[in-house]
């Protein structure tokens, strides 16, 4: 495989053994790109950097400095920019009413203005390269589609990223550059393990997914391949990898109370 034989890619949130952006900085070395991951972890970002063949750098997307530094690192150290992937998050789940200032500023800056941060400074140095242009590739949630119960402030962040993310494709397309989102449902991973070990939970959600299953990492991997491919004549959209649950919904809270109720009794 080597739909990325010869470009360059960050994917920034790769500081977690077995996480999301590791799954797709794997995925991308193997179809052939030089890849840079970067986080807050030097110890795990090291030993995995090693383990695909990559480099790595410290970065807190939440600090707009440790951006710009990164990006820079990134042009010096890859000689261009060709992918660049934001795979950072927070699912707090929580009551608006219950959402404290420091949590509501944390998710702000997380999943709002670390979310330009990244765009603005990755727009920057694809416009910088040889031969201007490049895929910026940020990962969203169904939820901005389908609707949970107590999300909105995760909720909030992650559509105010999309519309961002259409407005870079809008803007800078001219210069090569495309923009995308790429949206997951309910996905295992080590931060929600947890909780499909709830019984009846991970059931509720498949229900309400036509193709019969929960994606998985490496289906937004696969998708994030063909975005950063140039064979993605596409910009400014939002891609569902959900397997159709936008077209049923997630369940609400009432759901999931009775379907965990009904397991758990079993």
């Amino acid at each position: 495989m080597s739909q990325l034989k010869g470009k360059t890619a960050v994917v920034i949130g790769a500081a977690s053994s077995g996480n999301m952006a590791q799954v797709i900085a794997e995925r991308f070395s193997t179809e052939g790109a030089k890849v840079l991951v970067s986080g807050r972890n030097e110890d795990e970002l090291a030993a995995f950097s090693s383990q695909i063949g990559g480099s790595y750098a410290i970065c807190d997307i939440t600090d707009h400095d440790q951006v710009k530094q990164l990006a820079e690192h990134a042009k010096t150290h890859l000689g261009t920019v060709d992918i660049a992937v934001n795979a950072t998050g927070w699912g707090l789940a929580k009551p608006i009413l219950d959402v404290e200032d420091q949590e509501l500023d944390r998710m702000v800056d997380l999943q709002f203005k670390g979310v330009h941060y990244f765009l603005a400074e990755f727009v920057r140095t694809m416009m910088a390269n040889a031969a201007p242009g490049g895929s910026l590739i940020n990962i969203s949630s169904a939820t901005t589609q389908a609707l949970i119960n107590n999300y909105a402030t995760y909720i909030g962040t992650k559509t105010g990223s999309e519309a961002l993310v259409r407005c870079v494709a809008n803007d800078y397309g001219q210069h090569g550059i495309r923009a995308n989102s790429i949206s997951p449902a309910f996905t295992k991973t080590p931060m929600t393990e947890g909780a499909f070990a709830v019984p009846g939970l991970a059931e509720t959600f498949v229900s309400r997914t036509p193709l019969g299953r929960l994606n998985t990492s490496d289906d937004i991997a696969a998708a994030a391949v063909w975005l950063a491919s140039d064979q993605a004549f596409i910009s400014g959209q939002n891609i569902q990898v959900n397997g159709g649950l936008t077209l049923r919904g997630n369940p609400q809270a009432t759901d999931i109370q009775k379907a965990i109720a009904q397991a758990s009794a079993k």
